[in-house]
């Protein structure tokens, strides 16, 4: 943005005859954050452009680039923002840092409201800001009580985009720590598929034979996307 406005100038023209909706900065102090166009408020995290292209070009570039599909841009990193001309090491933490500031306060606003998981859909709302932006899978566990009240949301294991492994006994040996008397498996498939694979199905009935020694409930398992779940529980093949 600097750049336009400084090219502008030199060409004798003034500041204030640059459009207003090429100053985000300025349109939000006038009409308010809330006015502002996703395009805008990137523009403003960017902070300056290149030669003959603004930082809203560059913002547009990059929605362009995903379709406008906000999920997808919360699943880059500083890598995938640096594949765009004019963003640097620099502009590129800003941004990532951003997405990451609005996950945690998803994470901090499930976690203080979310204390009793009634139905596959409290659970998908607890895990989801943990899992839905992930471009590797990852397994989690909320341990539960009597009373289906939350006692720990665990994160269990990390690993690669085609799986991560689960060991049974260590799986256990948590849940007998936290004195769980029932609990719910998690896991993400960063392909957005939601359909549980074979070894999915075979992990969880593994899981139910062992739960029933320790008499220990396995109340559903969730496969999260960024927009959606399934639940083994709602589908009836718990």
């Amino acid at each position: 943005r600097k750049n336009v406005q400084m090219n502008y100038l030199l060409n004798g023209g003034k500041i204030k005859e640059i459009r207003l909706e090429e100053r985000p900065r300025e349109l939000m102090a006038i009409k308010g954050k809330d006015t502002l166009r996703i395009d805008e408020i990137l523009s403003l995290l960017i902070g300056s452009g290149i030669p003959n292209k603004s930082a809203l070009d560059l913002s547009k570039d990059i929605l362009n680039s995903i379709q406008g599909d906000l999920n997808k841009l919360g699943r880059f990193n500083q890598f995938d923002f640096m594949k765009f001309k004019g963003i640097g090491k620099a502009k590129s933490a800003v941004l990532v840092a951003a997405l990451e500031l609005g996950r945690r306060r998803m994470v901090f606003e499930t976690t203080h409201r979310i204390d009793t998981i009634l139905a596959s859909k409290d659970a998908y709302n607890l895990l989801r800001p943990h899992l839905s932006d992930l471009a590797h899978e990852e397994f989690w566990i909320i341990h539960l009580n009597r009373a289906s009240r939350l006692i720990k949301l665990e994160k269990f294991s990390v690993g690669g985009v085609a799986g991560t492994s689960v060991d049974i006994k260590l799986l256990f040996k948590s849940a007998l720590e936290q004195t769980s008397s029932a609990i719910i498996l998690a896991h993400n498939h960063p392909s957005g598929q939601l359909q549980p694979s074979q070894a999915d199905k075979h992990l969880t009935k593994k899981i139910i034979e062992a739960a029933n020694l320790f008499e220990i409930q396995i109340s559903d398992h969730l496969i999260v996307s960024s927009e959606t779940y399934f639940s083994f529980a709602d589908e009836g093949i718990l």
